[in-house]
């Protein structure tokens, strides 16, 4: 069997459909605070760890992620952010092979 070379990620941080760590998590605040429309004040209480303000925001505007009013003061949610925020992956897990009161009905014979 021929070696396969170990491949290293050259980037430390992954980008999630070409998304920013900053636009990622302007898009995680309005799933948390359940809503469509966020303040351009409440975008800018955001914490991140590096970055953030009204950048993240107006780059997923053109994006097509969010749409601003003229003032570009609130921002609301696209189609195409509600789809992102739907996708909630969960990891599988293999069920055991008998539950434990199967376990101690098989002990006994």
């Amino acid at each position: 069997m021929p070696e396969v070379p170990a491949l290293t990620l050259q980037s430390p941080r992954m980008l999630i459909k070409g998304m920013t760590p900053q636009e990622i998590r302007v898009l995680q605040e309005f799933r948390r605070m359940t809503t469509e429309t966020m303040a351009l004040a409440a975008i800018k209480g955001i914490k991140h760890p590096v970055g953030g303000g009204e950048a993240p925001a107006l780059s997923l505007v053109q994006k097509g992620y969010l749409t601003a009013d003229e003032a570009r003061q609130n921002f609301t949610l696209t189609a195409k952010a509600k789809e992102f925020l739907a996708y909630d992956p969960k990891p599988e897990f293999e069920e055991a092979s008998a539950s434990p009161s199967e376990e101690d009905a098989n002990d006994a014979h």
